[in-house]
């Protein structure tokens, strides 16, 4: 009889335990023995509480199928709630903090401005800036890619989409790094997630005095014809902003860089996209896949329930971990391989249902057009060292991925 592997515990709720990326042995073993299982209570958890941790990538789609019982606004007694570990005083008034019907409102506000058809409009200034970017690469010379292209890119692309000065990108990005890096059990440290809110007050006044055409410029404008045709407050449009430009600037950016870097460590799958330059669209749903840049959301149970023969109790915090339903054996064959062809490709990077990632299109146009242009353009990548992790537990992301490309030579 063989024995079943020792348990060895992993505090998720200490952004220091995915400072090499995710915990993916310890994610194995949970799905295969305790596919939800009790997170107790750690020196680093928020609100010092447990919550449960959902593993498997059927358990997961139950719980995001099933708003009403796994709500991300709130549950129980609690006067917080939201989509991560710490119970957040903004919950029901944040688009990810809400439940419908007040979710479907509030993304209604949006959703035009992330269609297919409108995101595909950008293609042609994506691919023109993405030349910029690789005409700057130090050819032979060993250079950051995140710094260089993998941040740089969304960041634009983010600017454009919401109307925000490219001259600022800089400065925000910087911000938004630093939160994220910083010492906090929330996402982003307060002292830079302030510095970003006050920023987009200044904007949002901005907007007001001169309008453009752009999504910021449409929800400062916007009306709720289901409260009674009000304009936003300015809370709701700091919200807003503080919301979707973090997450157009930084999610993107660990898909492109984490995805190069499995393309350049699997030579065999580079060369199949180099001799059939159709694979990039099945490749940008296997980059998704395989760095996931949300690693997790966070639920609240609303009434007692059972899941994976567990009880949960009214108000309880559940955690879904997307990384590991994208690694889930009963779901995707060579979970642990990166397959640039692979069919099908059921992953859950961009969530699932009401709550699915509302720049999905933008996200899959910039890691194509990326793909594309650098294929094209680069004869030759070289890995220059290990990739250095942005030490985060809810954004899985490259602070470093030090790199040398030799071009192609230019057609004559």
């Amino acid at each position: 009889m063989t024995a079943m592997p020792r348990f060895i515990p992993v505090d998720l709720s200490d952004d220091a335990s995915f400072k090499d990326g995710f915990p993916q042995e310890h994610f194995t073993w949970l799905r295969e023995n305790d596919p939800v299982h009790w997170h107790a209570p750690t020196p680093s958890s928020p609100d010092g509480e447990g919550m449960w941790v959902v593993s498997r990538y059927e358990d997961i789609m139950y719980v995001l199928r099933n708003a009403e019982l796994f709500s991300s606004n709130t549950g129980g007694d609690r006067t917080g709630g939201g989509t991560t570990m710490k119970d957040e005083r903004a919950a029901g008034k944040i688009l990810n903090y809400t439940d419908d019907p007040h979710h479907r409102v509030l993304r209604g506000l949006v959703n035009k401005g992330f269609t297919n058809q409108t995101i595909g409009a950008l293609e042609g200034e994506l691919r023109r800036r993405t030349n910029l970017l690789i005409d700057a690469f130090p050819t032979g010379e060993v250079f950051d890619f995140v710094p260089a292209f993998s941040r740089e890119l969304p960041a634009q692309a983010i600017c454009i989409v919401l109307g925000v000065p490219q001259g600022d990108r800089g400065q925000l990005i910087d911000w938004i790094d630093k939160g994220i890096a910083g010492d906090s059990q929330n996402v982003m440290a307060k002292e830079f997630y302030v510095k970003i809110r006050d920023y987009a007050k200044g904007i949002i006044a901005e907007k007001r005095r001169n309008p453009g055409d752009d999504i910021l410029t449409k929800i400062v404008q916007a009306r709720l014809d289901e409260e009674d045709g009000r304009a936003l407050t300015d809370e709701e449009l700091v919200n807003f902003f503080v919301l979707l430009f973090p997450a157009g600037a930084e999610t993107t950016r660990g898909a492109i860089g984490g995805g190069l870097r499995a393309l350049i460590e699997h030579p065999d799958q580079l060369q199949q996209m180099r001799d059939d330059p159709a694979l990039v669209k099945t490749a940008v749903e296997e980059f998704v896949r395989w760095m996931t840049p949300s690693i997790y959301k966070r639920r609240t149970v609303t009434e007692d329930t059972e899941l994976g023969g567990k009880t949960l109790k009214r108000g309880d915090k559940v955690t879904i971990w997307e990384m590991s339903a994208n690694r889930d054996s009963a779901i995707f064959d060579r979970p642990f391989e990166f397959d640039v062809s692979r069919r099908p490709n059921r992953h859950i990077g961009f969530g699932f249902g009401a709550h699915v990632c509302l720049g999905a299109a933008l996200a899959r146009l910039e890691i194509k057009v990326a793909l594309e242009e650098l294929l094209r353009r680069i004869e030759h990548f070289e890995l220059a060292g290990p990739a250095v992790y942005v030490p985060n537990n809810r954004l899985l992301g490259l602070r470093h991925l030090n790199l040398s490309v030799t071009m192609k030579e230019a057609k004559t």
